[in-house]
């Protein structure tokens, strides 16, 4: 071989330093690996001065290929390909050597470590040198975008981008915009009110001439690429025309039928037919429920009709289809409560007073079922005594394992509402309080100040059985006491139950239709958990609040105009810079069987019909290899996958493998076969 290449180990700190030598890992690749001229090890590579060290060896000794031995390629590999860059270098001829992850955090065997690492080295220096030069193509960024999810994170994100001046669709698939927040009473741990710090921005979207609301409609299909998305949405029938309709509520007024309203009232209340959510929803627009409605169950009634004074009724109106043409997108679908029946020892569905924390929001709320009022299910006792449950459906492995973040802060503060407002005894059953965030210790003590009562245990059971003189009439509370050490069990009026928090049951299907991936919770994948926290591993598309994972309204409101700043720096830049590591189809030996076409997991590829072979639309391909592995012709050629370079790497890997004579397999020669 004739090029010249430098070898570059890290030692990430202690990192990889602590279970491989690094410096006799640079002396052995300088001293045994063909075609190596410069082998330096430094103690963090990525920083400035490393990058300068490798720009300064690509100049003076003339380096035509580079090798970096550090942590993974996702997280620094942008960074030596910018130091091969500044030095005059394709970015495209540096390869990396995952030392940390592949190698030092996963043994504490030092020999195999160092073994494992020179095989790495080996590999990445045989096949870097039959890398090519490539390069990167630019698109153009289209500078709207689709916010999908009206809850907090989704407002906060559009009106972020809409202020910028950038024009932005919010699609919601409830009639209203608001999201679980509209719900709530009030917000630990200032105990502002829900609605007096949502409204105003709920309005801002409404009224605001760079958003383009589209509630009651879901997103249909995505296709395109990163600036250049085309997207379908499907506007549903509310049998209202809204360019008729004032929101006057005549109609609701006069609808005769009343139905128990599961979704916003959470089962607690009742709402018409024809209906708004909640009083201050944006739009102001109602909806029908097709479902309750008399006319579309009987065939007659049609009083809202009748009754409305702009003729906005519309019993013909039909589901309309919407294509839109945006450059990013982000997902703020929220999160689902964790359904409390599953633990059926806990009683909720089978005792009467026992509530989730949505029941008891609502409760709480003024505007609510109750007026504020907290009831028990006759709707006139007041609780004396009152049981709240923590981790119920969380931090437990027979449902989550994962804390969801803030039923410990919701604790708090229905425990300081119920005192308020009846002035019972509040037990608190808990596993470990998490008060990390600002405020929140204090809204703690304070509470302890107030009188709540707090139990250290893990519940057993919620039972309405009575063992003891006054438990008669009782819900019984039994569990544990950990830091007493003892059974308890506590007779209270009310239980509330802290549900859990869960990914949307659609959040795999959503994930699917935009083309980003989900753990194996339903949790939105984020490209870093810490570096690149709303983005995705698809670019152009960002994910904020809930639908990334448990958390709070201050992190979610957070995490929408993080989206959002990440949205407008592509739309500022104007263009965006595509990774040439693509497939590429040679078009004289496709045969047409479109094999390809239908494995592609990012649908890049479609059959040109009049030529009879398929095409590759290289912004779209991410480069895997699924076409390349499985086109029988071998029509199709991965870029830096070639099989010259995957051969040569794995040459490398065996670099103390011999054959049985002692003799070394040939190298192949360069440029042989296409992948």
């Amino acid at each position: 071989m004739t090029e010249k290449v430098g070898v570059y180990i890290c030692h990430c700190g202690s990192n990889i330093a602590g279970e491989i030598d690094v410096e006799g890992l640079a002396k052995w690749a300088k001293e045994n690996l063909d075609g190596v001229v410069v082998a330096r090890d430094y103690k963090f590579m990525c920083s400035s001065l490393g990058q300068e060290l490798i720009e300064d060896d690509i100049k003076n000794e003339g380096l035509t290929r580079v090798v970096v031995g550090a942590c993974s390629p996702h997280l620094h590999g942008k960074t030596f390909r910018r130091a091969c860059a500044n030095a005059g270098l394709n970015p495209y001829l540096c390869q990396m050597a995952s030392l940390r992850e592949q190698v030092s955090w996963v043994t504490e065997d030092k020999e195999l470590a160092n073994t494992k690492a020179k095989a790495l080295i080996s590999g990445a220096v045989h096949r870097v040198q039959y890398q090519k030069e490539l390069t990167a193509t630019e698109v153009p960024v289209n500078p709207n975008t689709l916010v999908v999810g009206g809850g907090i994170a989704g407002i906060q994100a559009s009106l972020e981008l809409a202020d910028a001046g950038y024009q932005v669709y919010l699609v919601e698939r409830e009639p209203s915009i608001g999201g679980h927040m509209a719900q709530f009473d009030k917000t630990f741990p200032t105990l502002d009110c829900a609605a007096c710090i949502l409204t105003p921005r709920m309005s801002d979207v409404g009224a605001h001439p760079n958003i383009n609301l589209l509630s009651y409609s879901e997103v249909e299909e995505v296709s395109g690429y990163v600036g250049n998305f085309d997207v379908r949405l499907r506007k549903r029938a509310r049998y209202v025309n809204e360019d008729d309709c004032t929101g006057c509520g005549i109609c609701i007024d006069k609808c005769p039928k009343k139905v128990i309203d599961d979704v916003f009232e959470a089962g607690l209340g009742y709402r018409k037919a024809v209906y708004r959510p909640f009083p201050q929803a944006v739009p102001k627009f109602p909806v029908i429920d097709t479902e309750s409605c008399i006319y579309f169950e009987r065939g007659t009634c049609k009083a809202c009709e009748k009754f409305c004074p702009t003729g906005a009724i519309d019993f013909e109106q039909e589901d309309t289809l919407l294509d839109i043409k945006v450059g990013n997108i982000i997902l703020a679908t929220g999160f689902d409560l964790f359904d409390t029946r599953r633990i059926p020892q806990y009683g909720y569905g089978r005792l009467a007073n026992v509530f989730t924390s949505l029941e008891f929001e609502r409760l709480c709320n003024a505007a609510g079922p109750t007026e504020g009022k907290v009831v028990m299910r006759d709707g006139v006792t007041q609780p004396k005594s009152v049981a709240i449950i923590h981790c119920v459906g969380s931090r437990d492995v027979r449902y989550n394992p994962y804390c969801s973040a803030i039923c410990c802060m919701a604790s708090l503060k229905f425990g300081h509402l119920v005192m308020e407002k009846t002035g019972a005894e509040v037990y608190s059953f808990y596993i470990d309080l998490r008060t990390n965030q600002k405020g929140y210790e204090e809204f703690y003590n304070r509470l302890l100040e107030e009188g709540m009562h707090f139990i250290r245990g893990r519940v057993a059971e919620v039972t309405d059985a009575a063992r003891m003189p006054g438990e008669e009439g009782k819900l019984i509370v039994q569990a544990e006491d950990t830091l007493l050490g003892t059974q308890r069990r506590v007779p209270v009026d009310m239980v509330i139950l802290m549900a859990g928090l869960e990914s949307r049951a659609d959040a795999h299907d959503v994930a699917l239709k935009f083309g980003i991936s989900c753990s194996m919770a339903g949790w939105f994948t984020e490209r870093h958990p810490k570096l690149a926290p709303v983005a995705t591993m698809t670019d152009g598309i960002f994910i904020a609040g809930t639908c990334q994972g448990p958390k709070d309204i201050p992190a979610t409101v957070a995490q929408g105009a993080a989206a959002s700043a990440s949205v407008q720096s592509m739309i500022t830049r104007g263009k965006v810079e595509i990774e040439p590591i693509v497939a590429t189809i040679h078009e004289e030996n496709c045969s047409g069987c479109r094999i390809c076409n239908d494995l592609c997991p990012f649908n890049a590829i479609d059959f040109d019909e009049e030529k009879k072979v398929s095409v590759i639309n290289q912004a779209l391909c991410k480069g895997c290899g699924t076409c390349v592995a499985a086109c029988p012709a071998q029509a199709i050629s991965g870029a830096h996958f070639s099989n010259d370079e995957i051969i040569a790497e794995i040459e490398g890997l065996l670099f103390d493998t011999v054959s049985g004579n002692g003799a070394k397999a040939a190298e192949p020669a360069k440029d042989s076969v296409p992948a």
